[in-house]
C-alpha cells in the first residue's frame, strides 16, 4: 500500500497556491464527514486546522468516540494505527505514511517476543508509542498521562515488563517503587536535551520553571520543576504563577502554550546538537499541503489485518477502561 501510494505521487501532487488551504480543508471535512486529530507536536498550521489537539491518551479517547466516517490523523504512524484499531470500520488516513517513530522502531515485535519468553510470569505494560504488532504482545497499554496510575492499580506483587521506553519506565519505577523489567528503548527527541545547557539557561533565567516529559533522561528529570505528559505540561504552565518556562519536550507543544498564555515566555530546552533544534523529524514530515492532499484523495490509508486489530485492541480498551474509572 505504501509503495503504491508513493509511486502515485500524492505527497507532492500539485496544489493551486491561490487556494486558502484552511478553508479548502474545512470544505473537504464537511463533504466527507471527516475529523482531523492532531498531536501537540505537529506544525502550528496543522494544529490550527485540527478538530481536536491532544496527547496520546486524549487522541485515543477522541478516536474511540468519533462519529466521523474518515479520521485524518496528523501525527505519526503508531497513532494512526491506534485509531484504526479502535475504529476498524472507519477510514483512517495519515498525511505522510513515512512519519514513523524512533521509540516504536526501538522495539521490534519479534525481538520483544523472544525477550518476553524469559519472563513468563510477568504482565506486559506497553507505552502507546509502539507498533500495533507490539500491542498484540501487551496486556495493558498506557500513556505518559496514566502510566503511574495504571501500574499502581495492579497488585504490589505483580511482576511487570515495561516497554518500550526505558526512561519512562525508570520514572514509573521511582514513582511507584515497583520492580519492573525495562526494555531498552528511547525517543530520539527526548534523549538529545543537554543538561549542561539547561542548567546554564536556568542560571540566565532564575525565575523560569523547567517542565519535562518523563521520556527525558533521569538526570534531567532530577532538576525539573514539573514532570508530566504534554497535556500535563500545558496545564501546569497555565496554572503556574511563573512567567518563564523552559520546555523539555518536542517544541511543537509551545504553539498551544503560547496561545493559552500570551503573557508568558516559553523557551525550548536546548539539545546537545549543533542545529539547536528539538523537533521530531517524523512528526514534522506532515505539512498542511500534505494534509490537504491526504483529505482530497483519501490516501494514504492505514490498513491492518482483522486478526491484528482484534489482538491489539484488547490492551488499548483495558487502558481506556482503567483511565475512565480513574477519571483521567
Amino acid at each position: 500500500m505504501g509503495n503504491d501510494f508513493l509511486s502515485k505521487g500524492f505527497y507532492d501532487a500539485p496544489i493551486d497556491f491561490s487556494l486558502d488551504l484552511f478553508s479548502e480543508i474545512e470544505k473537504l471535512k464537511k463533504e466527507k464527514n471527516a475529523i482531523i486529530l492532531a498531536h501537540y507536536y505537529q506544525d502550528a498550521d496543522i494544529q490550527d486546522v485540527a478538530d481536536y489537539i491532544g496527547d496520546s491518551l486524549g487522541l485515543s479517547q477522541q478516536a474511540a468516540k468519533t462519529e466521523a466516517d474518515i479520521i485524518v490523523f496528523a501525527g505519526v504512524h503508531f497513532m494512526a494505527e491506534t485509531a484504526k484499531i479502535l475504529c476498524p470500520n472507519k477510514k483512517v488516513i495519515l498525511p505522510d505514511l513515512r512519519a514513523g517513530c524512533s521509540l516504536a522502531d526501538s522495539c521490534p515485535a519479534d525481538k520483544f517476543a523472544e525477550f518476553k519468553k524469559q519472563y513468563p510470569d510477568h504482565l506486559v505494560i506497553s507505552y502507546i508509542n509502539c507498533t500495533a504488532a507490539l500491542k498484540t504482545l501487551t496486556d495493558i497499554v498506557c500513556t505518559s498521562t496514566n502510566a503511574v496510575q495504571i501500574v499502581e492499580s495492579l497488585p504490589k506483587d505483580q511482576k511487570i515488563i515495561f516497554a518500550p521506553d526505558k526512561n519512562l519506565g525508570a520514572y514509573i519505577k521511582k514513582k511507584t517503587g515497583r520492580d519492573m523489567i525495562l526494555w531498552d528503548g528511547a525517543c530520539m527527541v527526548h534523549e538529545i536535551f543537554s543538561l549542561e545547557k539547561i542548567i546554564k539557561l536556568k542560571t540566565q533565567h532564575p525565575g523560569a520553571q523547567l517542565l519535562a516529559h518523563p521520556e527525558c533522561e533521569a538526570a534531567l528529570l532530577e532538576v525539573a520543576d514539573y514532570i508530566g505528559s504534554t497535556t500535563g505540561i500545558l496545564n501546569f504552565a497555565t496554572k503556574s504563577e511563573a512567567k518563564e518556562f523552559i520546555v523539555a519536550t518536542e517544541a511543537g507543544i509551545i504553539h498551544q502554550m503560547q496561545k493559552n498564555n500570551p503573557g508568558k515566555v516559553f523557551i525550548p530546552a536546548p539539545p546537545n546538537n549543533s542545529c539547536a533544534c528539538n523537533d521530531c523529524p517524523h512528526m514534522k514530515l506532515n505539512t498542511l499541503e500534505k494534509l490537504y492532499n491526504c483529505l482530497k484523495y483519501e490516501q494514504p490509508e492505514i490498513i491492518l489485518e482483522a486478526d491484528l486489530i482484534e489482538k491489539a485492541k484488547k490492551p488499548i480498551l483495558r487502558m481506556l477502561d482503567l483511565s475512565a474509572k480513574m477519571g483521567l
